[in-house]
Formats: C-alpha cells, sequence, structure tokens
C-alpha cells in the first residue's frame, strides 16, 4: 500500500484521471502501477475518491487549482484549523462553508473506509497452479485457467471502476463482459486491457505473448500501445523493447488446457519447441535438413514416446536417446 499520502504521486495520478499528464508523466504512473499491487489498489481507490468528490462538489465559483488544493487535503486528512470567522458573515458564505465541511466529512470517511475498512473486508487472494494446470472462477464470474507454476493475484471483490489482476507465467482469460469496469492485467512491465473476451497470456524470461482468441485486447507498454484481434499475437521483447504484433501462426497456445497439439503444415522445428516445453524434455534435432520439414496431424493426450514415434515414423528419421535428450536425425 502507498505508505504517505502526500507523496507527488497524488498530483501525477489527479493529472492523469484529468487528461492532463504528459508522456513522460504517463510512463512514471504506468511503472509505479506495475511496481505492486499495493499501488493498483491505491489508484483505485484514489481513482473512486475522485469521482465521489465529484459528484458531490458544490457549484461554486471557485477555480480548478482551489478544488485540487482542497481535494489534496481531503486526502491527507488535515488536522482541524481555528478559523478566524468575520461575526457578520452572509447566509450563502455560511451555507456554502456547512456544505464545504459535509463534502470533506464525506469524503475523509470515505476514504477511510476504504483504506481501513476494505483492507479487512477485501483482502487479496493469491494462487498458485503448481505442477498441475488450475482452473479458477474470478469475483466477476470470469474463469482463468493457469498453466503450470503460473500465479494469479486479485482483490475478493472488484471494487472502483477496473477489474485488476496481476499474472506471473501463464493463463488463459474467458473474462465477464462488462463495459463499465474494463478488466486490467498487469504481467511484468505489459498491460493488457480488455472489457470481455478470451485470449492468452504467456510471460518468460525473454518475452511477453499476448493471443487473441475471440474479441478485441489492448496491449500497452510504456508509452506504445497496441490492439489485437482474434488469430493476432501481440510480443514485448525484453531484449528488443516496444511492442509488435503479428497472425499468430499455430495453435499450440491452448495445449495446456485442451491436451491437445494441433500440427497444420507445422514445420518440425515449432513441434519440437513446444514438445519441449509441453513435456520439459530436451529434444535436439540434429540433422538441419529436417528442420523445417512440414507435419500435418493431431496429438491427442498422446505420450512424448509416442508422439517421438509418429515423427520418426513421418520423416522416416531416427530418434536417438542419450541420457535424457533426443535426438532427431
Amino acid at each position: 500500500m502507498k505508505q504517505e499520502l502526500d507523496r507527488p504521486i497524488d498530483d501525477l495520478l489527479v493529472k492523469s484521471l484529468l487528461d492532463e499528464a504528459t508522456v513522460a508523466e504517463q510512463m512514471e504512473i504506468n511503472q509505479w502501477l506495475s511496481d505492486s499491487d499495493d499501488n493498483l489498489r491505491y489508484f483505485e481507490h484514489f481513482e473512486l475518491i475522485w469521482q465521489q468528490s465529484k459528484e458531490l462538489e458544490i457549484r461554486s465559483i471557485v477555480d480548478e487549482n482551489a478544488a485540487w488544493k482542497r481535494f489534496k487535503d481531503r486526502v491527507n486528512f488535515p488536522q482541524e484549523k481555528e478559523n478566524v470567522v468575520s461575526m457578520y458573515q452572509k447566509p450563502v458564505f455560511n451555507q456554502f462553508r456547512v456544505a464545504a465541511t459535509i463534502l470533506l466529512a464525506v469524503c475523509t470517511g470515505w476514504l477511510a473506509y476504504l483504506l481501513v475498512g476494505n483492507q479487512l473486508g477485501n483482502e487479496q487472494i493469491t494462487i498458485s497452479s503448481g505442477e498441475q494446470t488450475l482452473t479458477d472462477t474470478l469475483p466477476d464470474g470470469s474463469v482463468v485457467v493457469l498453466n503450470r507454476r503460473s500465479t494469479i493475484s486479485y482483490p475478493e471483490h472488484f471494487t472502483g471502476e477496473k477489474r485488476s489482476v496481476a499474472l506471473t507465467g501463464e493463463a488463459f482469460f474467458d473474462v465477464t463482459p462488462d463495459k463499465t469496469k474494463p478488466f486490467i492485467i498487469s504481467v511484468n512491465d505489459v498491460t493488457v486491457r480488455v472489457v470481455g473476451t478470451s485470449f492468452n497470456v504467456k510471460n518468460s524470461i525473454e518475452k511477453t505473448e499476448v493471443v487473441v482468441e475471440t474479441g478485441l485486447v489492448e496491449v500497452a507498454r510504456d508509452t506504445q500501445m497496441i490492439k489485437v484481434r482474434p488469430k493476432e499475437k501481440a510480443t514485448a521483447s525484453r531484449v528488443a523493447g516496444g511492442l509488435t504484433k503479428q497472425k499468430s501462426q499455430d495453435e499450440f497456445y491452448k495445449y495446456y488446457r485442451t491436451n491437445r497439439l494441433i500440427c497444420e503444415d507445422t514445420p518440425l522445428w515449432r513441434l519440437v519447441e513446444i514438445l519441449n516445453e509441453a513435456y520439459e524434455a530436451e529434444i535436439v534435432i540434429e540433422n538441419e535438413r529436417i528442420r523445417n520439414l512440414p507435419i500435418n496431424t493431431t496429438f491427442e493426450q498422446k505420450s512424448l514416446e509416442n508422439i517421438i514415434a509418429v515423427i520418426s515414423e513421418t520423416f522416416s528419421i531416427t530418434a536417438q536417446k542419450d541420457g535424457k535428450r533426443i535426438i532427431l536425425k
């Protein structure tokens, strides 16, 4: 959680809410949001307070700078100070003063509820899949399938104007549609934003990949954002930086939830790459001439030995075992 409520990040968050943040400032905000789940929750609370303040705001001639100062005062829980008041106040001023006092009390109480009460009633839930795939249903009814050794964190209840989760590893999401509350996934330094759709997110040391199955997905990194549609894939490389988009060439991203490997003119090197990942194997193509040979078949709940036998027979090649390694030649 954000420990001090008067840090400069508050000013940046409000500038972002007002669409007045510069590119550099928005980058700083995105980095701060990706630093921790607590920061994401604080932003949701902050944004909700801002919206509540706008709804309760008294229509007056006070300028925006003064309004922002009052808002900061509310967030920072100012101590009451004795004021010297004229004995001959106008009734209108008295009414405004009472209204402002009520607004301050409401906002202060609301923030206290969010920062204290919600911590008790909206615990952060963390689910890890371990050595088996795992299916979980989120508070909004969205379904997530975690691949092995993957973790997802989310609040017990989605509050505020967003449904925010954090992911490490790989997962397939089938998101319940809600146009009023976008679903946002933070994975490494990449943000995935959707309303209602299905897609796969995979994070590794080298890169983060998002493959869309249905709907439209926005993938953002730093100041760059791209829209990804069905049968397209967005990739954020750790080395190259930035985001790229391309057609998804196969459906191997489904293997851990369907137990099927569908090969449609799939080059042998690509199938071997997925087999090494899915079975934690060490298959090596020693004969370079067979690397790009295409294979057309579907392996459904087959053992690795069975798949290697089919490959060997299909291409008339030899598969030799050398300890844990399987050498194709």
